[in-house]
């Protein structure tokens, strides 16, 4: 029985209808759902932008307010991924029992798991489309190079929605997710360079943030900004399509663990 745990996974076009399902479901609050996760990345780039970028020189050949920007948009899809994952995957896993209702049918628990994974990152496209859109009216980026952080932006959703699904097939309840958040979202958000330049950490949290998923992120999306192609750009992509892929089947893993019981 746990080899079929261990099983590699056996994906099918199967997962496209319950991908279109969740989207007909979200169409129905999608305004509020837009300016929700909007108005968080937006407040923190205004809010610290004009702030301290009023105090603080030119980074990486950008104003502090381009600077933090950049930053935000992988921020902001992090969040969004995260959330879907962990808080609505959970409600559809435990809760409401839609996978239940879904497995009932002639999916497989791989297509499902693959369909939330696809729709926590189209979410954080979206959510980073539209922080996009906000630095264009402020004229932070006049580079039709900066279109390249939308394909990012699924990318990072892609990453961040296979391991927040590794937390939501372990998760008891709600309250778990807080761990996740403060011990894991957070010290990303700090360490991997949203508002400040990883350079300046000390040796060994650069080496930690070197590790993490978020800095391969914003070194790809600040030179795209800037209308530079990004240097090392296959090593950062390759990263974060390698924690994607391993974190898919992590979860995978562990939720046919938990679904057998």
């Amino acid at each position: 029985m746990s080899a079929q745990y261990f099983a590699l996974p056996r994906l099918s076009l199967r997962f496209f209808p319950i991908w279109r399902r969740h989207w007909l479901v979200w169409k129905k609050i999608a305004a509020p759902s837009i300016l929700g996760h909007l108005a968080d990345p937006v407040i923190y780039m205004l809010g610290l932008g004009y702030g301290l970028g009023s105090l603080l020189p030119e980074m990486g050949g950008m104003s502090y307010m381009a600077f933090l920007a950049a930053g935000t948009v992988c921020y902001s899809t992090m969040n969004s991924a995260s959330f879907e994952a962990l808080y609505s995957g959970f409600a559809r896993m435990h809760e409401q029992r839609t996978w239940e209702a879904i497995l009932n049918t002639p999916v497989s628990l791989d297509d499902v798991v693959l369909s939330e994974i696809l729709w926590a990152a189209t979410k954080s496209l979206m959510s980073g489309a539209a922080v996009l859109v906000v630095i264009w009216i402020l004229g932070l980026s006049h580079s039709l190079m900066s279109l390249w952080m939308i394909p990012l932006a699924l990318l990072i959703g892609l990453a961040f929605a296979a391991i927040g699904l590794i937390m939501t097939a372990l998760a008891p309840a709600y309250d778990f997710f807080m761990y996740y958040f403060t011990l894991v979202v957070t010290p990303m958000m700090l360490l991997c360079g949203v508002f400040f330049p990883v350079s300046q950490l000390p040796q060994g949290l650069q080496i930690v943030a070197s590790a993490l998923p978020l800095t391969h992120a914003i070194e790809l999306a600040r030179p795209l900004m800037n209308g530079v192609i990004p240097p090392q750009a296959l090593l950062h992509i390759g990263v974060l399509l390698g924690y994607a892929l391993v974190a898919f089947y992590v979860a995978l893993v562990l939720f046919r663990r938990r679904l057998s019981r």
